[in-house]
């Protein structure tokens, strides 16, 4: 097992349960005690968990707290960046799309460039400023109006209106957090509803998470998990989860990042 994986292990484990102990932790990842304390200062330095005597307690923010989207952008880059050239596969040309407000989906959106003949509705500032930049000239960009988040996502009644009219062949989703029972959701009611507003418009659901979305969870459910028709994530995702999400959603797609390639080719 990767570092990156076992420290997903470790930090859905931590919010699970609150807490997790070096002893247990050796003997259900079969390392060492000093991989385990590596693994767990890694976590702390990204501000995850608290390390504690013995091992470590979870760092969970409140399920209305909502980053803004500069701090966001530089989380889980690789991560991102993978799964984004995964779900622009899933695109054809001369498609209309609708794209949430997301650095994930941001990252999504540079990687469209390529595809002719898109119709992208997007309520994200951030990915409509994106795709102005497109060397597409057959390329519409549809950015609905509303009121701006910390995230840079335009929601409330007037972006609500303007996607109960639309129809799309696929939506990719950005989220907050996931988790089984919640499901994919936001710090902020508004943008729930927009954002749902947004997957009712499209014949396709294509959620787009990195692997520490994982037992998170906002406020407001935007949709089940069996709703997601697509769930691409990466490869750091525990085998926990991966099992729960490849048994609700229509189908699991695992990006590999860099780093996992380099460490098999090596």
């Amino acid at each position: 097992m990767l570092a990156r994986q076992r420290q997903a292990v470790i930090l859905e484990e931590a919010r699970r349960t609150g807490a997790v102990r070096v002893s247990d932790l050796v003997t259900r990842l079969g390392v060492s005690d000093m991989t385990v304390r590596r693994d767990l200062d890694v976590l702390a330095g990204r501000g995850l968990v608290e390390k504690v005597y013995g091992g470590a307690t979870s760092i969970v923010g409140k399920s209305t707290d909502e980053p803004g989207f500069e701090a966001k952008s530089v989380r889980q880059r690789a991560q991102k960046d993978a799964i984004a050239e995964l779900a622009a596969t899933l695109v054809r040309p001369g498609t209309a799309i609708g794209i949430s407000a997301g650095t994930t989906t941001w990252t999504l959106a540079r990687a469209l460039d390529a595809i002719p003949g898109l119709t992208i509705v997007t309520n994200s500032i951030q990915v409509a400023d994106v795709l102005r930049g497109s060397t597409q000239p057959d390329r519409t960009v549809v950015l609905t109006g509303g009121v701006r988040t910390p995230s840079d996502a335009l929601v409330g009644p007037v972006a609500v209106h303007s996607l109960r009219s639309l129809h799309l062949d696929l939506v990719f989703l950005g989220v907050h957090g996931m988790s089984d029972g919640p499901g994919f959701t936001t710090p902020n009611l508004t943008e729930s509803e927009t954002d749902r507003a947004l997957v009712e418009a499209g014949r396709k659901l294509i959620v787009l998470a990195d692997h520490t979305k994982w037992g998170t969870v906002g406020i407001s459910t935007i949709a089940d998990l069996d709703e997601a028709d697509v769930v691409v994530t990466d490869d750091g995702i525990s085998d926990e989860a991966k099992e729960i999400l490849a048994e609700r959603a229509g189908e699991l797609m695992i990006a590999e990042t860099a780093e996992t390639v380099e460490a098999e080719e090596a």
